[in-house]
């Protein structure tokens, strides 16, 4: 069975390899993550009453997208509206429950969009389906329905050209009829090249769903390999991690993820071809604190050095023992090999070594290589292939220096 090629727009996706997820909205307020009017079983005029309360003093696009640029993302996923029902854009007079007719008084996915285009970051809107706020979800579904897929339109009118929706909430009715044909052809007539994402939630990591959908979902899990044989449509992939324990802002949450396990986990995501979409919770105003932020520019300094070969590397067949890989650039002339777990050179009375230095062995690589040089320092390696075998003698990391994981580039003939 053959494996389908990818349109432009779904290999455009690929290519862009690591996006930033942004969980904010009323629920941010109250500093207790995005579930907490469920979990807490608030009441509901009470919990809607942070409306009166919101006004995104604190929220500032061009900075969260230029934080987003310096990390190495190339896109940003905004939750546009939550399970809450509050909406950061103009809903055009479907509802009152949005960002214009709160304290802030502004239209803050406009916001979002333009300071986007300004620094050449791709603009994603991420779209509940599920909605606590509305009273015709558990009642009048179909009314509902026509009322998300008309807020679905004016995202997809109002805004310009965008990289992609992304939705989430149908696994909470697994039974219903979501009229999925009808919101899609929306989407479409209006973002024919728009990447179309709905969340199959944890439960269902990496289900494809709908023939319309163009990238399946790995919510905080590990993402596969895609068996793509015999499919109708290429179908891309994307892992959602978020960078503590919840999605929107916990005060109490300082279950940070490392930038080891970040690293490490951006690495694996592209090792199986699928996108690392890495969440940030601003506090309630919009604000990002400093440690998220921190931690971001962390990813992005090694983004700097190695990025080339997480944009252009895509999956390859080539296997070693431990967790080091090998990507194939998209245009075949180099390979990329990812190698954890090096060590530092340096005394053995200060120094507490990795992996010790020398073969590495891949199995299954079949280009005739000329080269392979570190990509942070242009030290060149040396190596042996016998047939299909590749022996490289790794170095440690200088001292002074340790990247988590290091990327050595090898040209092929």
């Amino acid at each position: 069975m053959s494996i389908p090629t990818p349109e432009k727009y779904i290999s455009d996706f690929e290519q862009l390899g690591f996006g930033m997820f942004v969980h904010w909205g009323l629920y941010s307020q109250l500093g207790k993550g995005e579930w907490i009017w469920n979990i807490a079983k608030m009441d509901g005029e009470e919990y809607c009453r942070l409306k009166d309360s919101f006004t995104a003093e604190d929220f500032n696009a061009e900075e969260l997208v230029l934080t987003a640029k310096k990390a190495g993302c190339k896109y940003i996923t905004l939750t546009t509206r939550h399970h809450e029902g509050f909406s950061l854009y103009d809903t055009c007079g479907l509802s009152d429950f949005d960002a214009p007719h709160s304290p802030a008084k502004r239209d803050l996915i406009r916001e979002f969009v333009d300071a986007c285009r300004r620094h050449d970051i791709v603009p994603f809107f991420y779209h509940t389906t599920l909605d606590w706020h509305h009273p015709d979800f558990n009642g009048d579904f179909d009314s509902y329905l026509e009322y998300l897929r008309q807020s679905v339109e004016i995202l997809c009118k109002n805004y310009g050209k965008i990289g992609g929706l992304w939705f989430d909430g149908n696994w909470s009715k697994p039974d219903a009829d979501w009229k999925e044909e009808e919101l899609y052809a929306t989407i479409r007539k209006y973002q024919p090249e728009a990447m179309i994402i709905n969340n199959t939630g944890l439960s269902a990591r990496g289900k494809i769903g709908r023939e319309e959908i163009d990238a399946v979902t790995f919510e905080n899990g590990q993402a596969e390999p895609m068996n793509r044989e015999g499919m109708k449509k290429y179908v891309s992939a994307e892992m959602c991690h978020t960078i503590n324990d919840h999605w929107g802002y916990g005060s109490g949450d300082i279950n940070y993820k490392s930038p080891r396990e970040l690293i490490e986990s951006l690495c694996n995501c592209r090792k199986v071809g699928a996108n690392y979409l890495l969440n940030i919770g601003p506090e309630g105003q919009g604000k990002v604190n400093a440690y998220q932020r921190e931690l971001l520019l962390l990813i992005g300094r090694w983004m700097d050095v190695f990025g080339e070969a997480v944009y252009n590397g895509r999956p390859y067949s080539a296997k070693t023992d431990g967790k080091s890989f090998i990507l194939k650039s998209v245009d075949g002339k180099n390979l990329y090999i990812f190698a954890f777990d090096l060590g530092t050179a340096g005394d053995s009375n200060v120094i507490v070594d990795g992996r010790p230095v020398g073969n590495y062995i891949f199995d299954g690589v079949k280009e005739k290589l000329s080269s392979i040089e570190w990509m942070d320092n242009g030290e060149k390696l040396d190596f042996f292939q016998d047939q299909e075998k590749l022996r490289i003698n790794m170095t440690k990391y200088p001292y002074g220096t340790s990247y988590i994981v290091r990327v050595a580039k090898a040209q092929v003939e």
